[in-house]
């Protein structure tokens, strides 16, 4: 009976926050936990580029190349699809329903929404972003 019970329960994700800001009593590294902690990655993961991860040249994605191509809608289905590949081969605790991208001609860059749930949830997520490049 434990392993089923296991099955149904939602796994606690954690990770360091990436401002690496230190914790105000203890000085230790801020943890973020659950859905924070999922997002966080998937923002991460979205702006690596190939050969970003050490040991790992296969992490990452075209994404960074595309936002020096136009700004257009072309481009910002080509981002669509990479992202969905991103998402799809490398966070596996991410069962993603939808990637939308639309492009904003006047601030030179992508509004991207991602629409997913994690893994043992029934909760859907929504994350938006603001993707531009950065010279």
């Amino acid at each position: 009976m434990p392993s089923t019970q296991k099955s149904t329960e939602i796994r606690k994700y954690s990770d360091f926050d990436l401002s690496f800001r230190p914790h105000p009593v203890s000085g230790d590294l801020v943890k973020v936990t659950g859905t924070n902690s999922v997002v966080q990655a998937l923002k991460n993961l979205i702006q690596l580029n190939y050969y970003d991860v050490p040991f790992h040249p296969e992490i990452g994605g075209n994404v960074r190349s595309l936002l020096f191509e136009m700004v257009d809608g072309v481009t910002a289905n080509l981002l669509a699809d990479e992202i969905k590949n991103i998402v799809k081969n490398f966070e596996p605790r991410v069962d993603l329903h939808n990637v939308w991208v639309d492009a904003d001609t006047d601030h030179n860059g992508f509004n991207v929404t991602l629409v997913f749930s994690i893994l043992n949830s029934t909760q859907t997520y929504t994350v938006d972003m603001f993707l531009q490049r950065v010279r």
